[in-house]
């Protein structure tokens, strides 16, 4: 492809405004952004996206755009980086004067939570400590203009990093006052990943001592801070006011339920077209929807941008490479291998519902807190649509004047994850479960105790394709492996076919089994038996035994195995040789 080998090189990993201009990267142009947030006039914004969807691309653009980049009058103060250039031919420069006139005029607090992914509160809190002391040491030059001795050592020990607890949790509106002071002008604050440390800290335990730490850095910083011109906060999640907001009356919040800021975080349809185009690749338009397509922020259609550059990426290299779940590759996914562990019979029945592509409805509460995330299902669903697992399919608002949001699985792409993670989860939870009773009923040959024992695993299962054989195919497979001395062969040839499984021991001889495992599927529940007949027919007419008679396996045991949903059925054929 010499052409597009000529094209711009695509920005894949990077997420800084200014290295993806200067490097002449293609840019899907989010400028207007500025414009939007300048019209609305909102003291302090709280845009919530899932993650990858350009929430650190457009907060460092508002810093390039806003940042007061004149040289500094202090001894080795030094020029600093001009960006106003790099907004040239993009759609904010031809928006008009209004807006330009704000450029390059205020100091700008900019802060990135994302690395906040530590083992433990001590960890995480000096990571925040650290992120705080480095913006602090950016704006050292603001020590010129404090008059106060005391106020002076303060901001040096501050940003040497060696302030307590006390002094961070009000260093914000600290640093404000500073900025004004010299500079002449009210501070911007631009929070990135505002929630990384509080999702870590529910899912290593420390929750309570982050927020206790996080809330009075919130509060002290954005009620009535007269100092504040205006905060933009980033981050996957709305946190409850009672969480860390509290008595913040001046916070609006744009989910992905809302129309404001709704085409500036990921690809609208005109723009990925525009991309295709560009790229020569116009004939991936279909491939690129099915996979990467589907959500729905306000009222506007959206696409996965991380997935749509690296499949482009991966189409420039070869036009021919298959389309593949990148997102599931990204930081934040095994949270899912998690909530599905913990999904309570109600959630489960929902997501085998979503997984058959079928709808859910949800009561909407923007206010969850990770804590209530397992309080019912309605909060688990609200976590997934607004981190992007979940989509919006329709709305409504029910007797007690409640929204109610029908959603729904966006694409394939997210369709893989939740199978992986279900997967993944499934392995962990078999290999955590006893099974001996189930493998001695399995050797013994006690039908009884075999199907209530898989009975049991299959409520715990999460299911989502009741009608197709291949499910109850991984099913087993996953229960029978860790057997010491035996080993699952699965569809393996055997006389005049290919039998589902075999769970035989690793010698043969005397001593030597093998279990022999034929799967069917009822369409009635009334049906199991006879869906057990016909595997066990199956098993005598293919005559699956005979690979492992002329193997030398003495003892051969033969199962027949129906289900219907959560339900099974055993039944046990003649040991030894077929007759």
């Amino acid at each position: 492809m010499d052409e597009t080998e000529r094209k711009k090189p695509l920005p894949v990993g990077q997420s800084f405004f200014d290295r993806v201009v200067e490097d002449g990267s293609y840019y899907v142009d989010k400028t207007l952004f500025i414009k939007d947030l300048l019209d609305r006039n909102i003291t302090v914004t709280l845009c919530t996206r899932p993650r990858r969807f350009g929430k650190t691309l457009n907060q460092t653009m508002l810093k390039c755009f806003f940042e007061d980049n004149a040289p500094l009058p202090v001894p080795g103060g030094g020029a600093r980086k001009d960006t106003r250039t790099l907004f040239n031919g993009l759609k904010i420069e031809a928006a008009g004067e209004r807006y330009l006139e704000h450029q390059g005029r205020y100091p700008v607090i900019f802060l990135s939570f994302k690395e906040g992914k530590m083992a433990n509160f001590e960890s995480s809190y000096r990571m925040l400590k650290d992120e705080l002391a480095k913006e602090f040491d950016r704006h050292r030059y603001a020590c010129e203009k404090i008059s106060s001795v005391k106020k002076q050592a303060l901001f040096e020990k501050l940003a040497d990093g060696e302030g307590s607890s006390g002094d961070y949790s009000k260093s914000l509106l600290f640093l404000c006052e500073c900025l004004e002071n010299y500079h002449g002008k009210k501070a911007i604050i631009l929070i990135d990943e505002y929630d990384v440390p509080l999702e870590n800290s529910w899912t290593r335990d420390f929750y309570q001592e982050m927020t206790d730490f996080i809330r009075p850095l919130m509060s002290s910083t954005f009620k009535d801070n007269p100092c504040l011109q205006f905060a933009v906060i980033t981050g996957c999640l709305r946190v409850s006011k009672e969480s860390i907001f509290t008595g913040l009356n001046n916070l609006d919040t744009a989910s992905v339920l809302n129309n404001a800021y709704s085409a500036y975080f990921g690809f609208t349809q005109d723009e990925v077209d525009v991309m295709l185009n560009y790229y020569g690749l116009d004939a991936k338009k279909r491939i690129v929807r099915d996979w990467y397509n589907g959500y729905l922020f306000g009222n506007t259609e959206v696409y996965n941008p991380w997935s749509c550059l690296k499949s482009i990426s991966s189409w420039i290299d070869d036009v021919n490479e298959y389309p593949q779940p990148y997102w599931v590759n990204t930081s934040g996914n095994d949270l899912i291998r998690d909530i599905i562990g913990k999904m309570n019979a109600e959630a489960k029945a929902g997501l085998e519902t979503l997984m058959a592509g079928g709808t859910i409805s949800a009561a909407v509460d923007e206010y969850v807190t990770y804590g209530d995330l397992f309080n019912n299902a309605d909060n688990i669903w609200n976590f997934l649509l607004f981190t992007g697992y979940l989509k919006k399919a329709g709305k409504s608002v029910d007797s007690w004047e409640r929204i109610v949001v029908e959603a729904k699985i966006p694409n394939k792409e997210v369709n893989i994850i939740f199978d992986t993670k279900i997967r993944e989860w499934f392995e962990g939870y078999i290999k955590e479960k006893d099974r001996k009773e189930l493998f001695n009923a399995i050797l013994s040959g006690d039908t009884e105790t075999v199907e209530s024992e898989l009975s049991e695993i299959l409520v715990e299962y999460v299911s989502y394709m009741h009608s197709v054989e291949s499910n109850y195919h991984s099913f087993t497979n996953g229960v029978l492996s860790g057997l010491a001395g035996y080993t699952v062969t699965s569809e393996g040839e055997s006389g005049e076919g290919r039998c589902d499984l075999v769970l035989h021991s690793r010698v043969a001889g005397k001593n030597g089994k093998a279990v022999i495992f034929e799967f069917k599927v009822a369409a009635k529940e009334d049906g199991l038996e006879t869906a057990c007949e016909k595997a066990m027919k199956q098993i005598e007419e293919k005559r699956y035994a005979a690979k492992w008679e002329s193997n030398g396996y003495k003892n051969i045991i033969k199962y027949g195995l129906g289900f219907y949903k959560k339900r099974c059925k055993v039944m046990k054929g003649e040991t030894g040789k077929e007759s």
